[in-house]
């Protein structure tokens, strides 16, 4: 199995607990005997979770655009190393890779990636899992907005529950072994359509 790993670039702030919970997610992707597919960076949680993994022993695929590579920004121990053209390639090459997605704390590119995935999943484009690692209730405010866009009518109940959320990678790794993904978005829009008067 392979599980793609969107999160930061960034340590977070001093004092916080975001960099030991990466590595610590790293070392259970090992010893779990999975891949971790992430952005190939060393810096910040990104460097976490592929440090982790690569001290017990697991196999770790980075994927980066070359300008980045350029910039010596990549991992220098990684198992594989696969440079891509720009970020749209990127994220496609992880997707592709990965059985699951994983979204730690992280800025605009970790939104933007775990936002794709989970796009994705509630139009059938792929039938993979897609997770919130909660560390600290990072996603908390995010959840509070995803429930507010439910009860709008704008997320359908079924493609709100699909993302997992969890504050233990124990969890998340049980809830992709369980996972049946939902059906097609478009098979039934009734309820997103309000009852229109006097048009």
């Amino acid at each position: 199995m392979k599980v793609a790993v969107f999160c930061g670039s960034s340590p977070g702030p001093e004092g916080s607990d975001y960099m030991q919970a990466a590595h610590n997610l790293g070392i259970s992707l090992a010893e779990n005997n999975i891949e971790l597919i992430y952005g190939g960076a060393t810096v910040g949680l990104m460097g976490a979770v592929a440090d982790g993994a690569l001290s017990a022993g697991g196999r770790v695929i980075g994927v980066m655009p070359e300008l980045l590579a350029e910039k010596e920004l990549a991992h220098p121990q990684l198992s594989e190393l696969i440079p891509v053209q720009d970020m749209h390639h990127r994220k496609a090459t992880m997707a592709e890779l990965a059985d699951g997605f994983i979204a730690m704390p992280g800025g605009a590119g970790t939104m933007e990636e775990l936002f794709e995935v989970w796009c994705w999943a509630q139009l059938g484009i792929h039938h993979k899992p897609c997770a919130l690692y909660n560390v600290a209730g990072f996603y908390n405010k995010l959840l509070e907005f995803i429930h507010h866009a439910r009860q709008q009518a704008f997320i359908r109940k079924e493609y709100a529950e699909m993302l997992i959320v969890e504050e233990s990678v124990d969890k998340i790794l049980k809830s992709f072994r369980d996972y049946q993904p939902p059906g097609d978005k478009w098979r039934d829009q009734s309820d997103l359509r309000p009852q229109l008067q006097n048009v």
